[in-house]
C-alpha cells in the first residue's frame, strides 16, 4: 500500500467540519435575524437535510458503478460553493429555501464518499480512522469558538461569506486527494447489479441498525435547529454560544482519539449501547434544567457519546455490513437514512413543536425517541461475520 496521504486526508475533514461549524451553531441565528419565526427556520434548516435523503444514495451509486469516487468528489465540492454564490441576492424564505436545497445536493454526497476512500486509503490499518478524523472535529470546535468571538463584534450577516470561504478550501483541498486503491471495485456482476446490496439491507440486523440511525438523527433536530436559539433568549452571548458548542466538540475530539480502544474493550454493540443510554440522559437533561448551568455544561460532554462514539460505531458497523463493491451505498445510505430522513424531520417536526410547546416538550420527545433507539438496538443489533451470521 503507498504512503498514507495523512495531512491531506486529515485536511479535507478539517475543512468540511469547520464550515459545519460555521453553519450548526450560527444559521439559525442568521436566519433569525432576517426575521423568520421558529417555524419558518425549522423548515429553512430542514433543507440542509432533505437533499441527504436521496443525493447520497445516487452519488452512492454512481461511485460504486464507475469507481471514479474521487472525481465524483471534486465536482460535487466545485458544485456547491458555485450555487451557494446565489444566496448573496436572496431575502425570502422561499429563495432562500431553494438555494440552500440546491447547494446541499452535492454538499451532502461528498462526505459519504470521503469516508469510503479514507477507508481504502487506511486498508488493514482502519483502527486509524479515528485519528484522521479527529480533525473534522478539531476544525469544528475552532470555527465555533472564532465565530462566536467574533459576531459579539460584527453582524452574524457576515457568516455567507465565511462559509463561502470555507466551500472553496473544501473543493481546493479535495483536489489535492489521490483516489486511492480501488482495485476491488467492480469485480464482479453480482455486486454490480445490486443484489448483494439488496440481500445485505434484508438482514434484520441492518434493518434495525438503520431505524436506530434514523431516530437518533430525528432526535437531535431540537439541538441542531434551536439550542443557539435558547442560549440567546437565556442572555447567553454569542461568544458564549460558541464556548457552549465546542465544549460538546472537545470531548466528542477525545471520543475520536481514544474510540479504537474503547471499541478494543468493549466491542461496537458495547459502545454503541452505551452512547444510546446517555443520548437518552442527555436530551432529558436540557428538557428539564435549561436554566443549570452546570447541567448544560455537563450534558454538552455527553456529545462525545451522542455523536462522536455513535458515529465511529455507525461507520463502523455499514463497513462491517457491506462488502467493498457495496460500501459506497452502504456509507450513502447510513448519511440517508441518519442524516437525510431523520435530520429533516427533526429540523421540521422541532420547529413546529418549539413554536407551540417550546423547549421542554421538544427535547422530552427527542429523549423519548432516543430510548426506543436503544430498545432497537439491544434486541436486533449485532456485527455480521464473515459466514453471514450475527456476532
Amino acid at each position: 500500500m503507498s504512503k498514507l496521504p495523512y495531512k491531506r486526508l486529515s485536511g479535507f475533514y478539517f475543512f468540511y467540519f469547520s464550515l459545519l461549524g460555521a453553519m450548526m451553531p450560527y444559521w439559525s441565528l442568521y436566519l433569525k435575524q432576517l426575521n423568520f419565526d421558529a417555524k419558518a427556520i425549522g423548515f429553512l434548516m430542514a433543507t440542509l437535510y432533505c437533499s441527504r435523503i436521496f443525493a447520497p444514495s445516487l452519488w452512492g451509486w454512481l461511485a460504486d458503478k464507475t469507481g471514479k469516487r474521487m472525481s465524483i468528489i471534486r465536482w460535487g465540492a466545485a458544485a456547491t460553493w458555485l450555487l451557494f454564490l446565489g444566496i448573496f441576492w436572496q431575502e425570502s424564505a422561499w429563495s432562500i429555501g431553494l438555494i440552500m436545497l440546491a447547494y446541499s445536493f452535492f454538499w451532502n454526497a461528498v462526505l459519504p464518499q470521503f469516508e469510503v476512500v479514507t477507508l481504502n486509503h487506511l486498508g488493514d490499518k482502519r483502527e486509524r480512522y479515528s485519528q484522521i478524523r479527529v480533525w473534522g472535529s478539531i476544525g469544528f470546535t475552532l470555527t465555533v469558538v472564532a465565530l462566536g468571538y467574533i459576531f459579539d463584534f460584527i453582524s452574524v450577516s457576515w457568516l455567507p461569506v465565511i462559509m463561502l470561504l470555507l466551500m472553496i478550501m473544501i473543493w481546493l483541498n479535495a483536489c489535492l486527494v489521490p483516489a486511492g486503491d480501488t482495485s476491488t471495485v467492480l469485480e464482479s456482476t453480482e455486486h454490480s447489479n445490486g443484489g448483494m446490496f439488496l440481500s445485505t439491507l434484508c438482514r434484520p440486523a441492518v434493518i434495525a441498525f438503520f431505524a436506530a440511525t434514523f431516530l437518533v438523527q430525528l432526535s437531535h433536530g431540537p439541538y441542531y435547529t434551536f439550542f443557539s436559539v435558547m442560549l440567546e433568549d437565556q442572555g447567553f452571548n454569542r461568544s458564549e454560544i460558541g464556548y457552549m458548542w465546542s465544549l460538546g466538540v472537545v470531548a466528542e475530539v477525545v471520543a475520536f482519539i481514544f474510540m479504537h480502544r474503547m471499541i478494543g474493550r468493549f466491542g461496537v454493540r458495547g459502545v454503541m449501547l452505551f452512547s444510546l443510554l446517555m443520548a437518552v440522559v442527555r436530551w432529558a437533561v436540557i428538557a428539564l434544567y435549561p436554566t443549570n448551568i452546570v447541567l448544560l455544561l455537563m450534558s454538552q460532554l455527553l456529545h462525545a457519546f451522542t455523536f462522536g462514539a455513535l458515529h465511529s460505531t455507525g461507520v463502523a458497523l455499514v463497513h462491517n455490513f457491506f462488502d467493498a463493491n457495496t460500501q459506497g451505498r452502504g456509507q450513502a445510505l447510513f448519511s440517508s437514512v441518519g442524516f437525510g430522513l431523520g435530520g429533516t424531520l427533526g429540523a421540521v417536526l422541532s420547529g413546529m413543536f418549539w413554536q407551540s410547546h417550546g423547549s421542554m416538550v421538544s427535547f422530552l420527545m427527542a429523549s423519548i425517541i432516543c430510548a426506543v433507539a436503544l430498545i432497537l438496538t439491544y434486541t436486533w443489533v449485532y456485527p455480521i461475520d464473515k459466514a453471514g451470521a450475527t456476532n
